[in-house]
């Protein structure tokens, strides 16, 4: 199975499913991400003092 059938397999499930959730809000999933990438820009600042 090549790259391009794999990737147009995906694309026509994706189109099949419509790609929505109702379970998943843009705006939660969105501000989870961001604070998680906030908590570890975080962690990441504690462990480099030796700048």
């Amino acid at each position: 199975m090549s790259l391009h059938s794999t990737a147009a397999h995906l694309v026509t499930l994706a189109e099949a499913e419509g790609g929505h959730h109702n379970s998943l809000n843009p705006a939660i999933t969105g501000g989870g991400a961001l604070a998680v990438l906030l908590l570890l820009l975080w962690i990441t600042t504690r462990f480099n003092r030796d700048r």
